[in-house]
């Protein structure tokens, strides 16, 4: 349970394993330099916030609502997305480091992940219609039973997603992410 509020106020550089993080509603305020590694941000409220080069590694999201969120310069290793409150739930990533979470079921349609390392994601079940993948690294990222239609994956790395197994109407692919489409097929593409 939220207790304070805050709006359009500036948080910097507070270490929050040292600080006691309040679990509180947040109205349009920008964190700069924090860390909330291994932080119980449960059943807080994040609207229109942003969070610049933040460390967010491990940290606790249950029931934790992010809506219209930005994420930039941010680590954000291991966090369970899919825990957060679904309700409202949208964000924007950019040069982010993503690594080893899990957005498993999210219903998160639009979201643009921009120049983020997402090196063994869990995007099973979610639901990323629209959503684009500029230049962010997907090695070892899981996609099944994923609704990816009209996603951009030209200028994602190490696209490996299967045709069978996920919605793939209309999303855009570069012709160098062809194998990662045929991997499980066995064919090899050569130049």
């Amino acid at each position: 349970m939220t207790t304070g509020y805050y709006e359009s106020e500036k948080f910097s550089s507070i270490d929050y394993k040292k600080n006691i993080f309040e679990q509180a509603e947040y109205d349009n305020c920008t964190f700069e330099s924090c860390d909330f590694s291994n932080c119980k941000l449960n059943n807080s409220i994040f609207a229109d916030c942003t969070f610049i080069d933040c460390n967010f590694s491990l940290a606790e999201l249950l029931g934790t609502s992010f809506q219209q969120v930005l994420f930039q310069n941010c680590k954000l290793l291991g966090l369970q997305f899919n825990q957060c409150n679904s309700f409202g739930l949208s964000f924007t990533f950019q040069n982010c480091n993503i690594d080893h979470a899990s957005f498993y079921q999210l219903k998160i349609k639009n979201t643009n992940f921009t120049n983020c390392q997402l090196r063994e994601v869990d995007f099973s079940e979610s639901d990323l219609t629209n959503s684009s993948f500029n230049s962010s690294d997907l090695n070892q990222a899981i996609f099944d039973q994923t609704n990816l239609e009209q996603v951009d994956f030209r200028n994602a790395l190490n696209v490996v997603i299967s045709p069978n197994r996920n919605k793939l109407k209309k999303a855009k692919f570069s012709l160098s992410s062809l194998p990662g489409l045929l991997t499980e097929y066995g064919i090899k593409i050569e130049a």
